[in-house]
């Protein structure tokens, strides 16, 4: 497994540095320049002060130039100072953005997965009855619904209508993360209840657990044993992009509730031009992406001794 390990961290160097060039190209090739302010009553600068701004942020050097120096800072996590927030550099804005994004993330993940994981347990022991219905329904409302409009109806019910909550936003008491929390997971409860669903129903009609039934097992240890462990692989396949998208922020559930995490950070340097800021949570989801994948690798073997890695049987 070591050996697996190393391997997949160093196929990661390449692809890393793929997509870092790929990005660098793409913020330069965008139109507009963050030299100008995009704000209507901004003072748009003169020429010979976006001269001098071009000089100090490196922008008036060869790309090739500029792409390297990007790279050379980036191995030692320096991604330079925001264009935006000119007194702080980018690491000091992620650090704790991201550990807010993760505390939500978390949350939220872990609702989907126990939430999204019985509901599709449950819809699949029940198949074409009542129970299947309404649990393919509430999965395919999540599915339809985007998370900006399902926090906006949460808001509208239990804020404003029934007043359960005294606020609308913030991150101070665990009450400020119950709206925020539920309406991130809704997505991602739905996607695993789908696939889990699919996923027993084809364990289920296999042979040996008709096997299994015809020797006399009960009902339960069929289910926990033979079943739900042969299930496992598909819905732990779709974890590894899902946990990447959901830890490390979602930009419109964070500016409505007011969460002070990454993703309000990035809309605002999206809008900004802020290539410093655009390029490292971009590079921070593409690793964290791919560590997912890698962790979802190992959980395989945990779930399945017969998958060897390395490619040994």
């Amino acid at each position: 497994m070591a050996r697996f390990v190393v391997e997949r961290l160093i196929i990661m160097v390449p692809t890393i540095v793929v997509l870092s060039l790929i990005l660098f190209v793409l913020m330069r090739l965008t139109p507009g320049s963050p030299l100008q302010p995009i704000a209507p009553n901004a003072n748009p600068l003169n020429p010979e002060q976006q001269k001098n701004l071009a000089h100090e942020w490196g922008l008036d050097r060869p790309i090739l130039e500029q792409y390297v120096t990007y790279v050379g800072r980036a191995v030692h996590l320096d991604f330079g100072n925001s264009y935006v927030y000119k007194s702080r550099s980018v690491m000091e804005i992620l650090g704790p953005t991201f550990l807010v994004s993760l505390h939500l993330g978390v949350m939220a993940l872990a609702i989907a997965i126990l939430v999204g994981g019985t509901l599709g347990v449950v819809a699949a022991m029940n198949q074409n009855g009542p129970f299947d219905y309404l649990c393919t329904f509430v999965a395919m409302l999540g599915v339809s619904i985007p998370n900006f409009v399902l926090a906006v109806l949460l808001i509208v019910t239990f804020v404003l209508g029934l007043k359960l909550f005294p606020s609308t936003g913030g991150w101070r008491t665990p009450v400020d993360w119950v709206l925020p929390t539920i309406t991130l997971s809704l997505g991602p409860l739905s996607v695993i209840a789908r696939y889990t669903r699919s996923s027993v129903i084809d364990v289920i009609r296999s042979d040996y657990v008709r096997t299994a039934r015809a020797k006399g097992l009960g009902e339960r240890r069929v289910m926990l044993v033979h079943v739900l462990k042969n299930a496992l692989i598909p819905p732990l396949t779709i974890l590894g992009p899902l946990i990447a998208a959901v830890v490390t922020g979602s930009p419109f559930v964070e500016i409505i509730f007011r969460v002070p995490g990454m993703g309000r950070y990035f809309i605002q340097s999206i809008t900004a031009r802020d290539y410093p800021l655009i390029m490292a949570v971009f590079l921070f989801y593409g690793v964290f992406l791919q560590l997912m994948n890698l962790l979802v690798d190992l959980l395989y073997g945990v779930v399945d001794p017969r998958i060897r890695f390395g490619g040994a049987e």
